[in-house]
């Protein structure tokens, strides 16, 4: 009886040590797919406030609320089990479905340049009268999570390659992790950054002269701030869409794009000395953007004579 209570702890013991290996393993990956991935989600935090400037300030937070959700269900319910099933059983698709979705990217950032330039516009907009504030605000909700499905994406992607090499339970633990803790993360500072403008207005009617300095300068600087939010969301999109093309294209053998590019990178870190990597790191940023706008804007085109194409056959 002793030697099998001993045995019986020795097995407890082994248990005991394997999970806490597995707790160490998933820490670990959970630090390195966060610290990778964090190019993406700084992208996801400027792009999403572009989707709640304009409504009432007592429908900010509900929204963002709705887009957290839909963010973590993209995450949670689309993309975790689609990572992990892809990682499993066709590693090689993973590349191609990445490269749509930049695809995708690019051309929503495109259209939004085309617009700002005096394009035409697609689908109702802030400037516009909205006949119907409910409606217009779900097509608000939705093409944030939309956008956010393929940013998420890409911030899987990124998790999945960092912990590839481990069990298939602690890749689906980490990436899990790093889903929530990312969309906390983006989304509350989202929340923080579009509610500063009440945060000033409470400030400004303090008593103290401090506060209530403070508070007007929060006021007049909240709308520049989000106007730039909206423009640096833009570029985001283009950014991001052109980066994982050129990533998608060097994965399968063409490597020559990303090589030009990193060329732009590498040759601007070198020529400007102490604040290399910011301009090396905006240079390449910029030529991704650029690669973005080119593809976009071609698929843009290319849907505005498919649908000329189809309205002319149906008259």
């Amino acid at each position: 009886m002793p030697s099998g209570l001993v045995a019986l702890l020795d097995d407890v013991s082994v248990i005991a040590r394997a999970a806490s290996a597995s707790l160490d393993d998933v820490g670990a990956g959970v630090a390195k797919a966060g610290t990778k991935a964090a190019g993406v989600v700084i992208d996801d935090a400027a792009v999403t406030p572009g989707y709640v400037t304009g409504f009432t300030p007592d429908r900010e937070l509900p929204i963002i609320w709705k887009i957290t959700k839909g963010s973590l269900r993209n995450k949670l319910l689309i993309l975790l089990p689609l990572a992990l099933l892809l990682s499993a059983l066709l590693p090689e698709a993973i590349i191609p479905v990445l490269m749509l979705g930049g695809c995708y990217l690019s051309f929503e950032g495109a259209e939004k340049v085309i617009e700002k330039l005096g394009g035409a516009k697609h689908g109702e907009t802030l400037e516009d009268p909205i006949e119907d504030p409910a409606s217009f605000e779900a097509a608000r909700v939705s093409g944030a999570i939309r956008t956010d499905l393929i940013l998420s994406a890409e911030i899987m992607a990124i998790s999945l390659s960092q912990v590839e090499d481990t069990t298939l339970l602690t890749r689906a633990v980490a990436l899990a992790l790093v889903g929530i803790l990312i969309t906390v993360g983006v989304y509350g500072a989202v929340a923080l950054i579009v509610k500063m403008d009440d945060v000033g207005l409470h400030l400004a009617r303090k008593p103290g002269a401090t506060a209530q300095a403070f508070g007007r300068v929060l006021l007049r600087a909240m709308p520049v701030v989000l106007k730039l939010l909206g423009s640096v969301g833009t570029l985001a999109m283009l950014w991001v869409g052109g980066g994982i093309i050129l990533h998608g294209l060097e994965e399968l053998g063409l490597p020559q794009p990303a090589h030009i590019v990193h060329g732009i990178e590498h040759g601007l870190a070198e020529a400007t000395g102490s604040l290399g990597g910011v301009i090396g790191w905006l240079g390449y940023a910029a030529a991704s953007a650029l690669v973005g706008l080119v593809l976009g804007a071609a698929i843009a085109v290319g849907m505005h004579v498919i649908g000329h194409m189809r309205s002319k056959s149906h008259e």
